[in-house]
């Protein structure tokens, strides 16, 4: 008669620990384990950057070249601008000062026109000092004369016919000569005998005059 061991094996013992229908112990450990959460092997997603973080920053720098290039058109219409500008401006001093010279040859045209009338004036003026009864005409011929020559002279006429003065070449044209007298130490305007003029400050006709010395 042999004797038999009446404990139960290891596999006896794995199969009564399981119910019938029923979950191993691992099993339920794996089943109590929270949805989502990270196992052996794996990496939690949110511990890196994900594929959203570096688009936003590819827009965000497209936005910054934009408006880099907005900034750099901006200053160079500007800056065309203000060339314009002052090329206009230029523009507008040149066309103001060449008509006012225009303006001014026009006028002194006019007076070079007029000198032969003032001449013919002068002769009168000279006959009616000679003239020791001055009628009315003449009255009137003096009063107009020196209307005249008052107006041309507000406007920029300058009469040239002063005597014992050193001479001057620039506003005198010398026609006769004549002996010096003591104490000359220039040559001197000694008689003019036809008037000259200047306009603005420039000479518009030489004095016709007879010098000494």
């Amino acid at each position: 008669m042999s004797l038999h061991d009446d404990r139960p094996s290891a596999a006896e013992e794995a199969v009564e620990g399981t119910e019938p229908g029923g979950a191993s112990a691992s099993e339920e450990a794996a089943a109590a384990a929270p949805v989502g959460a990270p196992g052996n092997g794996e990496t939690d997603a949110g511990a890196g950057p994900g594929p959203g973080a570096s688009s936003h920053g590819s827009v965000l720098a497209e936005e910054a070249s934009h408006l880099e290039s907005v900034a750099r058109e901006r200053d160079e219409y500007l800056l065309a601008l203000q060339r314009t500008q002052a090329d206009f401006e230029n523009y507008r001093k040149r066309i103001t000062r060449q008509q006012g010279e225009m303006t001014a040859r026009a006028a002194a045209d006019l007076v070079v026109k007029l000198l032969p009338v003032l001449d013919a004036l002068d002769l009168a003026e000279a006959h009616f000092n000679e003239s020791l009864d001055l009628t009315e005409d003449g009255k009137a011929l003096r009063a107009s004369r020196a209307m005249l020559m008052d107006i041309l002279a507000k406007e920029g006429l300058e009469r040239v016919d002063h005597r014992n003065i050193p001479f001057d070449p620039s506003v005198h044209d010398a026609v006769a000569h004549g002996e010096g007298e003591p104490g000359d130490t220039d040559t001197m305007v000694d008689e003019v005998l036809r008037s000259g003029y200047s306009w603005k400050g420039q000479p518009l006709r030489p004095a016709m005059v007879r010098v000494r010395g």
